[in-house]
């Protein structure tokens, strides 16, 4: 069963709690909303540190750490934990139940969706990540899509050399090991593992359970013609 320390460098979060050595790393996505209602409950004082720009929309039980940064038109619903030095860009939308650690960056028509960001996580334009889980230093190029919902609405299983594991979860879009880049416009199919250091060319559609330093190259055939008007 994949865990989290397989994909995940769990001192480069201090949202650690959310992982059990033993369980699947899946599972820590069906405690995030719970897990951000204990840790806001916590908080004393002002859950504004940081600098957040007036013409951001921010709800309520949204925490923004010191020098994290909301531009214009960020839109937070919460709940919702903003590290420290971490920016949300204008045009980003964060739904409920958004983790992002320190030095992250929320990009651009980005929208995030009961989901963990790992220190130092990039994601900067145009991507949507629903309940994933993205490692320390990964980073998706524009147009990046976490798939989290099968089209038949069964629970979401993840694909394995010789088997199937049901997750027991009905959204479940993508774990993204540590320093991991994944090309624009790739699409993560639901029940995606990525693992560690590895690389996914851009326009790649993936399933599965991908191994440690691996590379996943695409080739297109191009057909080039004279133009005859």
């Amino acid at each position: 069963m994949p865990t989290a320390a397989e994909y995940l460098d769990l001192s480069r979060t201090v949202h650690v709690d959310l992982f059990v050595e033993a369980e699947p790393v899946w599972s820590a996505l069906a405690k995030i909303e719970s897990y951000l209602h204990l840790l806001l409950d916590s908080v004393q004082g002002p859950l504004i540190h940081g600098a957040v720009d007036p013409k951001a929309n921010i709800g309520g039980r949204v925490y923004v750490a010191p020098d994290a940064i909301v531009e214009a038109f960020a839109t937070i619903q919460g709940p919702a934990w903003i590290g420290p030095n971490t920016v949300v860009r204008s045009g980003a939308y964060l739904r409920q139940n958004v983790i992002a650690g320190e030095n992250c960056t929320l990009g651009n028509s980005s929208e995030f969706k009961n989901c963990l960001l790992f220190d130092e996580c990039e994601v900067p334009h145009f991507s949507y990540v629903g309940d994933s889980i993205l490692g320390y230093k990964a980073h998706l190029g524009a147009g990046v899509i976490c798939s989290n919902v099968r089209l038949d609405r069964q629970n979401v299983k993840v694909k394995t050399e010789d088997s199937f594991i049901d997750s027991g979860l009905r959204k479940f879009g993508a774990i993204i090991g540590d320093r991991t880049e994944v090309g624009c416009n790739s699409v993560l199919n639901p029940g995606t593992i990525l693992g560690r250091d590895c690389i996914l060319y851009p326009g790649c559609q993936w399933s599965g359970v991908l191994g440690t330093k691996q590379i996943v190259k695409i080739r297109q055939e191009h057909s080039v013609i004279e133009h005859r008007s």
